[in-house]
C-alpha cells in the first residue's frame, strides 16, 4: 500500500478522500413491496439503497446531575436510510464504550452507557476529589465499495486522571448479507499461512522498535484473526491500538499491497471490495 502512515487518523483521511459511493447506481424506479427485514427492492436485489448519511448526536439517556461535577459523555453518530446498518453502528459503538472499562458483553448502546456511568460513579465514590469520567466519541463512514462499508470510531477519554486522545477502532459491514465482517470471513482458507507470514514479519519489525521492557512482555507471535482491519482502493490493512499488543507498546498498522490483498482474499470478496 502506498505511503506507509504512522497514525490511524491519517489513514482515515486517505480513506475518506478516496471514498467511492457505489450508491450512485441507485435505482430510479418506484419502491415495490419487500420483505419486512430486507433493505433491498424486490426487482433490484443487487442494488443497494442510497445511505443518505446524516451526522447527529446519539439518542442516549444520561442520569440527572445536580452538581457541577458531572460525567461528560457525548457520542456523535451517523444515521442512514439502512435500518440494519444503523443497528450495526450502535452495536459497534457499544463495543467501543465497553472496551474503555474492560467489558465485552452483548449490550445495547444505552446499556453500555449505563455501565460506563456506573463505573464513573464508583470511581467518584472512592474519594471526594475524584473527577468523573469523560468520553467523547465520533463516528465516520470512512469508505464504501458496493455492499462493503468501513466505519471508523474514535474516542477521547479521561478516566481516573488518565487522558487518552484519538483512540481509533475500525469495523467492516456487509450490507447485502447484513453482517459484520471479520478478516477471517473473507480470507481464502488456503492463504492463511501466507497472511500469517505477512503479519509476523511486520510484527517482528515493530518489536525491534519498542522499548526493552515492552519487548520482553510482548507475545512472540501476533494474533490477527479478530484484529481491527480496514480497506481502501489500494488494499487491506490491520490496526492495533497503542497498548493493545502490550503495555507501553506503540500503535501498529500493517498494510498489504493490492497484489497481496488479491492473493489472500476470496475471489468474490475481492471482486466486490476492489
Amino acid at each position: 500500500m502506498n505511503g506507509k502512515l504512522g497514525a490511524a487518523s491519517i489513514i482515515v483521511i486517505g480513506l475518506m478522500l478516496s471514498a467511492c459511493d457505489a450508491s450512485k447506481q441507485e435505482s430510479k424506479q418506484p419502491d415495490q413491496q419487500q420483505a419486512p427485514t430486507s433493505v433491498f427492492k424486490t426487482d433490484q436485489a443487487d442494488v443497494l439503497p442510497y445511505l443518505n448519511i446524516q451526522e447527529q448526536q446519539a439518542k442516549i439517556a444520561l442520569p440527572f446531575c445536580e452538581t457541577k461535577n458531572c460525567i461528560d459523555l457525548s457520542i456523535q453518530t451517523v444515521h442512514t436510510e439502512d435500518a440494519w446498518l444503523n443497528d450495526w453502528i450502535a452495536k459497534s459503538q457499544s463495543k467501543v464504550i465497553q472496551d474503555q472499562i474492560g467489558l465485552k458483553q452483548d449490550m445495547s448502546l444505552q446499556q453500555a452507557v449505563n455501565a460506563y456511568v456506573k463505573k464513573s460513579d464508583a470511581w467518584q465514590a472512592e474519594f471526594a476529589k475524584n473527577k468523573p469520567y469523560e468520553l467523547s466519541m465520533y463516528t465516520r463512514i470512512a469508505y464504501q465499495r458496493n455492499q462493503y462499508v468501513l466505519m471508523q470510531l474514535g474516542v477521547d477519554t479521561t478516566q481516573e486522571e488518565v487522558k487518552v486522545k484519538e483512540r481509533y477502532y475500525f469495523f467492516v459491514a456487509d450490507r447485502k448479507k447484513q453482517k459484520a465482517v471479520t478478516l477471517l470471513d473473507i480470507l481464502e482458507p488456503q492463504q492463511q499461512t501466507a497472511m500469517n507470514g505477512i503479519v509476523q514479519q511486520a510484527y517482528q519489525k515493530w518489536l525491534k522498535q519498542q522499548k526493552a521492557e515492552a519487548r520482553q512482555k510482548a507475545p512472540k507471535k501476533l494474533y490477527w484473526g479478530q484484529a481491527d482491519w480496514f480497506f481502501d482502493q489500494e488494499g487491506i490493512g490491520l490496526h492495533y491500538r497503542t497498548h493493545e499488543i502490550v503495555e507501553d507498546g506503540a500503535q501498529l498498522d500493517i498494510y498489504l499491497t493490492k497484489e497481496q490483498t488479491k492473493q489472500i482474499l476470496k475471489a468474490d470478496a475481492y471482486q466486490h471490495m476492489f
